[in-house]
């Protein structure tokens, strides 16, 4: 086992540059962690990692290992700078812009008439002042229905940890720079709603700490970005009506998005008409559960660490081996290559420095912040999920649809064909016949 663990680590750190890295997307202050009620003592294993395996120099202090685990800079100030002012800023309120349209256009396979990159003042996850970045995409075709040309939101599955991964750095760069495979995946639905004539919003909901899955964020970036289009065009989307959808990682940024809008956004509930969700996660203590040890422990690690970057308490409960791998140049991996690392099938426990880890309390305190199933959708919601779904329980779905409809909300339910990537398709017929209705103005059906 000793030499099992000293070739991981080995393999996994020899690239990393042991000085203090530079990560200049961050808020300006780390938030003090809250008090937390002490955990389980560490099992005979974690005991033995720790005690075989150094800790790495970059782990001096939890404010150094914060910034250790960030994802390297991308060499572009749009996606890498805090502006000082933020303080003095609103929710939404422009930063500044960049067209975008050269770099954009190469990966459309409908003409567009404008591309533009929007950095707007945004909320994290604890509260503080941050910055979102997303990308207004307009079709050459100009808008031939009644009223203002509408606006689909498109949530991409970003489900990555490096800031070059997301869909904003991809179409401000050409095509060769430090490509994401798995963006061309989803280009589909960027392409299907410019062809209907609409403008496309594409948010990067991870936020600029890139914070895979945390929900908070991801809904008050989408949130802001929205703001901020109506801002920036006000003649031309300042009345138009605006519809949000996502699948999977992307499905995670929508579903909290409809959550948050009341109480992060009111004046947009009657912007907003509809968001969809697509193999949603809707219960993160079920999933974390389900994840853990086999096949799918690469993404539930990603994602730990991924949400440590908005919430630093987390950090004390790392152990030596996770501090080495998080501080690796697997913290810049994009979302082709995080499931691949499940093969190993490591346990939490093998990550962290206290028993029963998925148990403990600062588990259980990092569970009820990410869950929000407790709001209620101030718009009407369609969520759909493949019935063979592997991953992600078909039950916590259809769940969380009945329980938005006992509150008032027309939700519809449906089951599609499939496993989890497969329903991405086979749900879309239903997905994009339910869009269509809510950007005409159409009342919202429902299951209740």
């Amino acid at each position: 086992m000793k030499a099992f663990l000293a070739m991981v680590v080995t393999v996994l750190v020899s690239p990393i540059m042991l000085a203090e890295p530079t990560a200049t997307a961050q808020p300006p202050d780390v938030p003090p962690p809250p008090a937390i009620p002490a955990a389980p003592s560490p099992s005979p294993l974690q005991q033995w990692i720790d005690n075989t395996v150094p800790a790495p120099p970059v782990a001096a202090d939890d404010s150094t290992l914060w910034k250790g685990i960030l994802s390297t800079p991308t060499g572009d100030p749009v996606f890498d700078t805090s502006p000082p002012s933020l303080d003095g800023l609103q929710p939404g309120e422009i930063i500044e812009t960049r067209d975008v349209t050269a770099t954009a256009a190469t990966r459309m396979a409908v003409p567009i008439r404008q591309a533009q990159l929007l950095k707007y003042r945004s909320t994290s996850a604890t509260g503080a002042p941050t910055f979102g970045t997303a990308t207004l995409i307009t079709p050459a075709a100009g808008w031939a229905g009644q009223g203002p040309q509408p606006v689909e939101v498109v949530a991409l599955p970003i489900n990555s940890l490096g800031a070059h991964c997301t869909p904003g750095y991809q179409l401000s760069h050409g095509i060769l720079d430090k490509p994401n495979t798995d963006f061309a995946v989803f280009l589909p639905s960027i392409w299907w709603a410019l062809g209907q004539g609409h403008a496309v919003l594409v948010p990067d909901h991870e936020g600029p700490l890139m914070a895979y899955a945390e929900p908070n964020v991801a809904g008050h970036v989408i949130l802001d970005s929205i703001r901020a289009t109506r801002t920036m065009g006000p003649d031309r989307f300042g009345d138009s009506r605006f519809v949000i959808s996502g699948y999977s990682g992307g499905a995670i940024a929508s579903y909290a998005t409809a959550m948050l809008l009341r109480e992060y956004a009111p004046e947009l509930a009657d912007v907003v008409v509809g968001a969809a969700a697509g193999g949603v996660v809707t219960d993160n203590r079920d999933i974390a559960h389900r994840f853990n040890g086999n096949i799918s422990s690469g993404i539930l690690l990603s994602v730990a660490l991924a949400v440590a970057r908005e919430h630093p308490e987390m950090l004390p409960y790392m152990n030596h081996l996770a501090q080495w791998v998080g501080t690796s140049p697997l913290k810049d991996i994009c979302g082709d290559a995080d499931g691949p690392l499940g093969v190993v099938g490591f346990p939490m426990d093998v990550v962290a420095n206290v028993g029963d880890s998925l148990n403990t309390p600062i588990a259980e305190e990092m569970f009820d912040r990410l869950n929000l199933g407790d709001r209620t959708s101030a718009v009407p919601l369609y969520i759909y999920h493949g019935a063979h779904d592997p991953w992600i329980p078909l039950e916590d779905a259809r769940r969380t649809a009945q329980q938005q409809c006992g509150r008032g909300v027309p939700a519809v339910f449906r089951v599609v064909p499939g496993e989890h990537l497969i329903g991405y398709v086979t749900g879309s017929p239903g997905l994009d016949d339910w869009i269509l209705a809510r950007l005409r103005g159409e009342p919202a059906p429902a299951d209740c």
